[in-house]
């Protein structure tokens, strides 16, 4: 299979420090504006981590204390330091921080797995090294999720008798390398009565479409993220495009980034939907999509 050989994407990567002057990476692509620390005001029942809310154009911004959201020392100068302005699972919010170092490129396929052994109370999603350093890649979702949880207990959604035949048809793989993210699809996917297979990287999902292909459980639905370190979710479709047995598979991608911003680049890539973090129901109704095209092609 040419999983091996799959072609990179090139990442843009905004470089910033804490208190400890070790190196910290967001993908640009999250990043609105980056601001001197504002005045802020402080919410009485606020959760600890969030410093206060600043006003931005007239807008309302939650600004997260990001070294205590992740168990670091707390900045020098709680005053000081600047703002990383994100825009991210469809809300915007702001992450004080030391200093903005720089931007640097690099290939998805520079951005290595965490180290094991981090477990699931790690903040990153992997690292990389730049200029010989080595840079941890935040995992923001997790930061915002520990704040203001999103709800991970779903009612059960009406469907009608025909998609409900169609869901029960789709097998399907769920490909997340963000525990938080993974959660919340598979609470969408049990309250709609679907058990399905997971994964949390782009090799881990090929190993079981390649495990499945041809029994019974053959996954006929994917559901990847794209931002995933060694083989982002653009490559792994483009991947199973160029893989006879996984051509017809149909493919949706699910990212934290706007959706609209990268509808071209899932096409391009060969993705079938692609969709933006975090509805219930729009995840609901693109697989009820998938589930009938897969129906479909089966007549």
């Amino acid at each position: 299979m040419a999983s091996q050989n799959a072609r990179a994407d090139s990442l843009s990567l905004l470089l910033f420090t804490l208190r400890s002057g070790k190196l910290m990476a967001i993908n640009l692509l999250k990043v609105s504006e980056i601001i001197p620390c504002p005045a802020l005001t402080r919410l009485p029942e606020a959760h600890p981590h969030v410093k206060g809310v600043a006003t931005l154009r007239g807008q309302a911004l939650s600004v997260i204390d990001l070294s205590r959201a992740i168990g670091e020392q707390p900045l020098l100068d709680p005053s000081g330091g600047c703002l990383i302005v994100t825009d991210v699972s469809r809300s915007k919010q702001g992450l004080h921080v030391q200093a903005v170092s720089r931007i640097v490129h690099c290939l998805s396929t520079d951005i290595r797995p965490p180290p094991y052994g981090s477990g699931t109370q790690s903040f990153i999603t992997g690292v990389t090294q730049v200029d010989g350093a080595l840079v941890q890649v935040l995992d923001i979702e997790k930061v915002i999720h520990g704040i203001a949880p999103a709800r991970l207990q779903g009612e059960a959604q009406r469907l009608s008798e025909a998609d409900a035949r169609c869901l029960a048809n789709a097998n399907i793989l769920v490909v997340d390398d963000s525990h938080v993210a993974l959660q919340q699809s598979l609470i969408t996917l049990r309250t709609l009565g679907i058990e399905c297979r997971t994964a949390r990287s782009a090799r881990e999902a090929i190993d079981c479409l390649l495990e499945l292909q041809g029994t019974d459980a053959q996954i006929n639905v994917l559901v990847s993220d794209i931002e995933m370190s060694e083989m982002d979710g653009y490559a792994l479709t483009r991947t199973l495009r160029e893989t006879p047995d996984f051509k017809d598979l149909y493919v949706l991608l699910h990212t934290s980034l706007d959706s609209t911003m990268n509808s071209e680049k899932a096409r391009l890539a060969g993705a079938n939907a692609v969709l933006t973090k975090f509805s219930s129901p729009e995840l609901t109704g693109c697989l009820i999509t998938a589930a009938r095209f897969v129906a479909q092609q089966a007549r």
